[in-house]
């Protein structure tokens, strides 16, 4: 699957090293003004890291100019697919030829040739991350139409988990059983490669909180202007949004090359010490928050397309 959403759906397209990585956006309400020095600033934060010390991370420095082919009129979305492309300015793919026919330990060599019988052994190919770049765009977008309506996105990150607060999504968002907003959350941020794990609410360890202490308790109408004390739940129960600001965290693995020899293994299951060869990042927690914030504003519009305006209780 190359395609994210329902309503707004996201195709993305592109392998690390080919020309280009780019995407598709379809479903797109017409009328919406582009502000492409904020879709800028997004690709910035993914190439240099929301730390402000983007040396040492990379060593591979793409300018990420977004090129958008269709949908746009005067900076205005016609409401018909929105098309870009971002071209690779910077691959250099012969890096990788040593190993054409090896898969490298951590990465997804060996799985991609299982399940197509070849694989793009240039950077990864589509397994890479450099395929958000697409994501960061797209998201970038439905961030702008989200923020007339009130609703924001922020993150940060700590050793390698990543915190995301989404706040002005009203009660009513969601569905029951096996389409909730927490499972569609879980979803959107599992695909975002290195990624390992996903929990809701405002604790990494709020499955730990006993029996008593875990139900977030009403706060009166007159005490406050939050529905509950507490936000145990991260804002959705039965998966369906409460009103209270939707929290979540998500898990990384750090980068799987270090700068050592890999023992690689061959089509006949040889194995082959190789030294490390073309370019990786050294830590990419800080370029990850961008990328959390776009998947889950693809998630957070695509919802709010799909449902009437929820009944407010």
């Amino acid at each position: 699957m190359n395609t994210f959403g329902n309503q707004f759906r996201l195709t993305t397209f592109g392998e690390s090293h080919g020309p280009a990585v780019g995407g598709v956006i379809d479903g797109c309400p017409a009328g919406i003004v582009i502000d492409h020095t904020f879709i800028e600033h997004e690709l910035q934060r993914r190439r240099d890291g929301d730390d402000n010390t983007p040396q040492g991370l990379t060593t591979r420095h793409e300018a990420d100019h977004v090129e958008w082919l269709s949908g746009l009129i005067d900076n205005t979305t016609l409401g018909t697919p929105l098309s870009f492309i971002v071209r690779n300015t910077d691959c250099r793919p012969e890096d990788y030829e040593p190993f054409r026919h090896l898969c490298r330990p951590g990465h997804a060599d060996y799985t991609y040739t299982a399940k197509y019988g070849l694989r793009d052994h240039r950077g990864g190919g589509r397994a890479s991350g450099r395929e958000t770049v697409a994501r960061v765009v797209a998201g970038a977008v439905a961030k702008q139409i989200l923020k007339v309506k009130g609703i924001t996105f922020r993150s940060s990150h700590h050793d390698h988990e990543i915190h995301c607060i989404i706040e002005g999504v009203a009660a009513g968002m969601g569905n029951p059983i096996f389409d909730r907003l927490n499972a569609r959350l879980s979803y959107a941020m599992l695909s975002i490669p290195s990624a390992m794990a996903f929990a809701m609410g405002d604790t990494p360890d709020a499955f730990r909180l006993s029996q008593q202490s875990f139900p977030d308790q009403w706060r009166h109408l007159g005490e406050g202007n939050t529905l509950t004390h507490t936000n145990h739940c991260g804002g959705i129960q039965g998966g369906i949004s409460n009103g209270m600001p939707i929290i979540f965290h998500i898990g990384f693995h750090l980068p799987p090359t270090l700068p050592v020899e890999m023992n690689c293994r061959d089509a006949e299951g040889n194995l082959h010490t190789v030294p490390p060869q073309g370019r990786h990042d050294s830590n990419h927690l800080s370029r990850l928050p961008v990328i959390v914030e776009a998947m889950a504003a693809l998630v957070i519009l695509d919802m709010s397309l799909q449902q009437q305006t929820p009944h407010q209780p």
